[in-house]
This record gives structure tokens, sequence and C-alpha cells, in this order.
């Protein structure tokens, strides 16, 4: 009689199948060229700071108008508000910058939504309430007075990097924001708009901190006062002048030095919008070649369906080519495959040899490593490079030596970009400077760079696999993470939501490196992962998480959060345990019939408490890493399981033989 299933046995095939199937629409998505890019979602005012940046350049042409006015419409709530994430609340800057391009194409303030928009920014307190940049936009058409923002002179360019609050002391995307905005604000243009807003004011001055030499918020307040004053004098003497000029052109030489040959600056939207307005401001005429390539880039971030345009606010290849040579290989897809052999070649060029910003504080440190975009060689990140090497460790390529050198050269700039603590920021080693936050200008966002445990936690992992790694500073990398556990066990996750990302993370890497999974840190980990699964087997985490810590780990169950679960168990040696089980049946059961999964969650982080993202790709890369390693530490506790029983049957047989009967 046939011997039937064992669960096991039974979960085992279900989890193979759900494996085949997202490897094999994984390799469908991959482009000829080698890589791999999921969409990358945001909330509308991508598109709606897009309207009122052609509105300002005049340039606003109705079919863009048309296309992205409907994308702006449907993500609108019935509340009348926009929220910053799928299932979020209603964002008061966001609503008010959503309902300033309607107004632009058309759409009037009697209509029922935009009646309801309106509604809820007088309730939340009006646009004087509304965060500085959406402000800014404002000014910009006359709808709010460049008196009542706080002051960023272009001066600020001239701070040695030694000097507090210079800019290489904030986060490099909010330096390169922060420089374009000093020239905006220099300019305070004026150019009217054919509406008003006084249905979105209260009237009410908005509740903000006061003078104060008591702390740093308050002596910021007063700083602030200072520069209107000076703002008022900049212009009104030869010296001034020549002062005021002299900023201005080194922000200038500053700006277009720092595109990217994509046009783009840093890859992102908010350095790249107010270094064209900067620019503009300047003189530069929009064909300029500046300018034009600016443009160009702009329309290779727009994405087109349905009669409907939106803006990508930033633009991922390299690190969604990384996450799915990773994903393939623990799926089984042989190491010299050719899919695997064209992504190696493709991110080989991708490799970045030249001095960024990051070498003004490593100066001795030499080039390498991979951006996160496209074209981002001024800002190589060193969450993708670790990741990066961790993919091309996985691939038997075909030009080893090259390889190799490209591997060596990011080891080095990696070890070189430790901050003082041991542990890696994102972008700049030692960005820590927390006072930024309490300049008025900043209200918005992070502004600082600082070492976080899930850069920390994917440098260690690389690093351990890596013969020419320095043993010291990989220690150190070890001591800060361990260090860094929360009581309940989990990490706090800056770049992906929130304590599931973080324990995804970091569980890996501490194994990778040698602690014990029988050790406290990591059963902690487990017990943080087993006390929040769902009841239907997965894992989920609200975005509230990053404002409000009791909400950790728990949210709707989505495919990206769940297999960050499960590459925690696994590497933890709970392959075979009831969470383990239970979260790649939940995988398996709500796969689509293609292979990938549905995820309307944001699960990605731009800023925590401000800004989040939608990785689409994430649905797909993470389970099938998760799947894959979950199915291999299975198959190998089954074969070692079945060698056990092997040898104690060889063994009883041994003892039981008429040769061993006769030695008795």
């Amino acid at each position: 009689m046939a011997r039937s299933e064992t669960v096991e046995e039974v979960e085992l095939t279900v989890a193979r199948h759900a494996l085949e199937k997202a490897r094999q629409h994984l390799l469908r998505i991959q482009e000829p060229e080698g890589w791999w890019k999921g969409e990358l979602e945001t909330n509308v005012t991508m598109d709606a700071e897009d309207l009122l940046l052609r509105e300002f350049l005049g340039i606003r042409r109705p079919d863009d108008t048309a296309e992205a006015a409907a994308w702006i419409r449907s993500k609108q709530r019935p509340d009348g508000t926009w929220a910053t994430y799928h299932g979020g609340p209603g964002d008061l800057s966001t609503t008010v910058e959503a309902y300033c391009a309607l107004r632009l194409a058309g759409d009037e303030p009697g209509e029922a939504h935009m009646s309801r928009a309106a509604a809820f920014v007088r309730d939340a307190g009006g646009v004087e309430n509304s965060r500085v940049f959406t402000r800014i936009w404002l000014a910009l058409f006359g709808l709010w007075p460049w008196d009542d923002l706080p002051t960023m002179p272009p001066e600020l360019i001239a701070l040695p990097a030694w000097v507090p609050c210079n800019i290489y002391d904030f986060g490099c995307w909010a330096r390169q924001t922060a420089v374009a905005i000093t020239v905006v604000g220099a300019y305070r243009p004026v150019r009217p708009t054919a509406f008003d807003i006084e249905e979105l004011r209260t009237g009410r001055a908005a509740d903000r901190p006061g003078p104060s030499l008591r702390d740093w918020t308050g002596r910021f307040v007063l700083l602030d006062r200072v520069l209107h004053r000076y703002e008022r004098l900049a212009n009104r003497s030869p010296l001034r002048k020549t002062v005021r000029e002299a900023a201005l052109r080194k922000a200038e030489t500053w700006i277009v030095r720092r595109q990217e040959a994509d046009g783009s600056w840093g890859g992102i939207q908010p350095p790249w919008v107010y270094s064209i307005l900067a620019l503009h401001l300047r003189g530069y005429p929009l064909d300029h070649p500046v300018l034009a390539s600016a443009f160009d880039g702009l329309e290779r971030f727009l994405v087109r369906e349905d009669g409907m345009r939106r803006l990508e606010a930033c633009q991922s290849p390299v690190w969604d080519t990384a996450l799915a040579m990773v994903a393939l290989v623990d799926a089984g897809l042989p190491p010299d495959d050719e899919a695997l052999q064209a992504a190696t070649e493709w991110t080989l060029g991708e490799e970045v040899r030249v001095r960024g910003d990051w070498s003004v504080r490593r100066p001795e440190v030499p080039e390498g490593g991979w951006a996160f975009e496209f074209e981002n060689d001024n800002y190589p990140d060193v969450d993708d490079t670790a990741e990066v090497v961790l993919a091309l460790r996985r691939v038997a390529y075909r030009d080893p030596v090259a390889l190799e050198g490209a591997v060596r050269r990011a080891v080095t700039w990696t070890e070189g970009m430790a901050s003082k603590d041991g542990a890696w920021g994102a972008f700049d080693a030692d960005n820590v400077r927390k006072i930024l936050y309490d300049i008025p200008f900043c209200d918005f966002g992070a502004v600082i760079d600082p070492p976080s445990a899930d850069v920390t936690a994917h440098v260690v992992e690389m690093l351990v696999a890596e013969p020419s790694a320095d043993p010291a500073i990989l220690a150190k990398g070890v001591e800060w993470l361990l260090a860094e556990q929360e009581e309940d066990g989990a990490w706090f996750g800056r770049w992906g939501v929130n304590y599931l990302y973080g324990v995804g993370a970091a569980v890996p890497a501490l194994v990778a490196a040698g602690v014990d999974p029988e050790m406290l840190p990591i059963r902690r980990a487990v017990e943080f992962l087993d006390e929040h699964q769902n009841d239907d087997g997965g894992w989920g985490e609200d975005i509230r998480s990053y404002d409000d810590p009791t909400l950790r780990a728990q949210g709707a169950s989505t495919a990206s959060q769940t297999a960050w679960a499960l590459l925690a168990l696994v590497a933890a040696g709970r392959a075979r345990s009831a969470s383990a089980r239970r979260g790649v049946t939940w995988l398996a059961a709500t796969q689509l019939a293609d292979g990938n999964w549905d995820e309307p969650w944001y699960t990605g982080t731009g800023f925590p408490g401000d800004f989040y993202l939608n990785y689409h790709l994430y649905r797909l890369v993470f389970p099938l890493s998760a799947l894959g390693r979950w199915c291999r530490a299975i198959e190998g506790a089954t074969a070692a399981a079945s060698a056990r029983t092997e040898a104690a049957h060889q063994a009883h047989a041994a003892r039981n033989s008429p040769h061993a009967k006769a030695g008795r």
C-alpha cells in the first residue's frame, strides 16, 4: 500500500508550487538589458507639485493637466481628503496641494469633492497649519506671503563643513533640496494664478513655537527673525548685493555640478523640482541644456495608464535588481543562469566610480559602491551597496575578475563609511546633528541620515562573507546591532515598515555573523514574531507604528511583511515552527494566478512619520526569497532526519547481525 504524505510534505509541495510560479513571474518581467524595476508609488503631492511647477514656468499643457488631475481625483478619499499612504488618515498639506492642483485643472470650489476637501482643511487649521514646503508652493503664486515663511539664506552655502548647521550636516536629500530653496527664497518670486484659496483659510495664526533662549527650537526662531531682517537689507547696499550675488553664484554652481546624467538631482523629486526653479530664477532659459535635460528626465519618471498620469518620486532599479537576483538564487535558479549573467553585467556597469558628497566627511576613503537609481553617481548608498554585493556573491559570473574587483572596492568603501559608533547610515557617515530638526524650516521629513539597524544589518550580513573584510569593523557593527534591539525583541525599521522590517534584516545578519540562534537576542526576536502573527497566518504592520510604537507589528497581513518575518524565522532555525508553516501557507493561499501577490499597502519608508512608499516589486521578491529559503531549510531538515534514521537502521542491523551475535 502506498505511503500517505505527511502534513509537512503536503506543505512543502504547496510551497514549491508557489515558489515556481513566483520565480517564473519574476523572470518574465526582467528587462532585456538585465535589470528589474518595480513602480515606486507614493502620494499625490508628486503630481500636484508637477502641475504647480509647470504652471509657474508657463509650460502647463491641457493634456498633462487632465491626466494628472484624473489621477489626483482617483486617490481622493470619500471624506474629501488625500492621505500619504494607502488606508492612512487624511493629511492636511497633501490635501491642500491636491486641492490647488485641481483648481488649476478647472475644478470649482462649489463642487462636492472640492467642498469636502476645503471643509477638512479648515477643520485641520487651514493653510495656516500646513507645512513649510506647501506654503512655499503657495507663495510662488501669491497665495501666501513670503515674509511669513522661515528664512534659509543662500549664504548658507558658504559655511565651511566644520561649522554647525552647514549644508553637509543635512542628509543628502535634504541638502540638495535646501540649497535650491535658498536660491528660490532669495528671489521670492510671485506669479499670480487665476484663483484664490480663501475657502481654505481659517484666519487664525498657526500654533508654532515662539522665540526663547531656553532651547534650540526657540533660539532658531530668534535666529529666523534676525535672518528676516537680513533678507530685507541684503540688496540695499553694494556690499550686501555683492555678498548675496556671490552666495547665489556659488549655490548655482553647486546645483549644476550635482545634476545627474539622467537630468535629475539625486534621482528624487524634491531637489529636482526646486533645482529647476532655482536655475530658472537664476536666468536659465527652459531650453538651456541643464533644464532641457531635467524635463526630459521627468518624462521618464511618468507612469501613464487608463487616461491618467502619475509621477514616481524616485526609481529603484539597482535595489530591485539586487533583490531579484538574491530571490532567484534563493528560489533555486542556477548561479550561472543567463538571467543572472545579464543582471550581473548590468549591475557591474552601474558601479559608482566618482567621488560625491560623502567624501566631504570621508576624504580618505576610495570610491566604490552602488546607488539606488539608474543615475545617482553623486550619492551611492551603503544599503544598496551591501545588497548588491550579497547578490553578486550568489552568481557564477563569466568574468570573475571584474566581479571581484567591484566587490573589493565596495567592501573598502562600505567599511570607510562606518560612523564613529560602528554602525552605518544610508548615504553619509556621522550625519547625526539632531538640532537641525529645531530649525523652523525643517518641519517635514527626515533631515539627517543617522545609522539605522536595517542598513547596519545588511552591511553586517555582507561583510561576514567577505574574506577581505576587517574583523574589527564587523565586530563593532554586530555589537551596535545587538545593543539596538528593543525590549520586546524588535528593531526599528528606518527604510521599511517598520519593526517587522527591522527584525527581518537583523536576525539573518546576526545569525550569519555567528550569533547562536538559541541566544537571548534571537529568541526574543522569534518571540516577538510569534506574538504578533495575525490570525490568518500572515504578518502586517500599519504605518501608524512610526507615530505610535504600541502599534508595532500590527496591521493587515501583507506579502512583503510576512516574508520578512519568515526570513527571520528561517535564519533563526525555526522553519519547522508552527508560526513559520502558517506564514508559508498564507503566502501560498494569497498568491495570484500569475505568481505575484496583491499589496496595496505601503511597506517602504521615505521619512518615518511623514513620507512612505509602495515598492511594487517588494510583494514579489521578498516572498520568493522567503519561500525559497523555507523550502531549502525543510528539505535540509528532512534529509538530515532521513540520514539519521538510515544510520540508526544500519547500526541496529549491525548489532543484530549473526556475526555480531556470535561475537557476543
